[in-house]
């Protein structure tokens, strides 16, 4: 499976070594709903955690928090990042978001970053009343590069992803879905600093949601594209690119 060898051999989702600066245009922040949602006595599911960074950095303190990855290298990254903290409701295990094996009716909130997701696995994980949060990578994102380039993720797709993802949370179950586009501009200091971003995040993996065999992985990148896009998009603030997102939160009825 290429998607599966690409994330093992990634391991972590650390990005502290690249020198960028971020400007959110959209008010919409999943940790902040996810504050607002839980309570000490909350059991969360994270699903797609990588190597645990967001926990650690944004997650609040709760009763329990269960986060997963269907890649070991990735849960073996974020066993040592739980070492190196001071966390002890915080459990990583290896599963596929496609074949959910968690309790049913146990979450008071499932949360995913940047992943698959199967919603009615979800909402059987769920509490009733509980809450799902998604933040996912829409198909135009970073379209004036992979324009260039002819190719990336979601390039060949004929719907978007976020609005995809919106209509089977609806088809599961759940109420109250609400869809928020979030647009955020990215300023890269050097050319390698937005290399190290393109080596390990699949922006130009030609890759297709609607088809997930067509995962590509290692591609090579035309320096001279690059060059040509960093000359066109290069500002006081750095070389830009424009990131764009989708929220998506949910509830399950009582």
């Amino acid at each position: 499976m290429k998607e599966y060898e690409y994330y093992q051999n990634v391991k972590d989702w650390d990005f502290s070594k690249i020198n960028a600066v971020t400007e959110t245009l959209t008010n919409w922040d999943m940790y902040q709903i996810l504050r607002n949602n839980t309570t000490e006595e909350s059991k969360i599911l994270d699903l797609g955690t990588a190597g645990g960074e967001q926990i650690f950095k944004h997650f609040p303190d709760v009763k329990e928090i269960l986060a997963t990855d269907y890649s070991e290298e990735m849960i073996n990254t974020a066993k040592k990042n739980l070492l190196k903290s001071d966390k002890k409701n915080v459990m990583f295990e290896v599963m596929d978001n496609l074949v959910m094996t968690t309790k049913d009716n146990y979450y008071d909130v499932v949360t995913a970053r940047h992943t698959p997701t199967d919603p009615k696995q979800i909402f059987k994980t769920l509490k009733n009343g509980g809450l799902l949060i998604i933040r996912g990578v829409d198909q135009l994102d970073c379209w004036s590069l992979k324009r260039m380039f002819k190719k990336g993720q979601g390039y060949k797709d004929k719907s978007t992803i976020g609005l995809r993802d919106y209509e089977a949370v609806l088809d599961a179950g759940f109420k109250d879905v609400e869809l928020v586009p979030i647009h955020t501009r990215e300023y890269y200091e050097t050319k390698e600093d937005l290399l190290k971003l393109l080596y390990k995040v699949p922006i130009l993996i030609d890759c297709s949601e609607e088809n997930p065999d067509s995962f590509e992985t290692n591609p090579e990148i035309d320096m001279n594209i690059l060059d040509e896009y960093i000359k066109n998009n290069t500002y006081e603030k750095g070389i830009l690119l424009i990131r764009r997102y989708y929220g998506i939160t949910a509830k399950k009825p009582m």
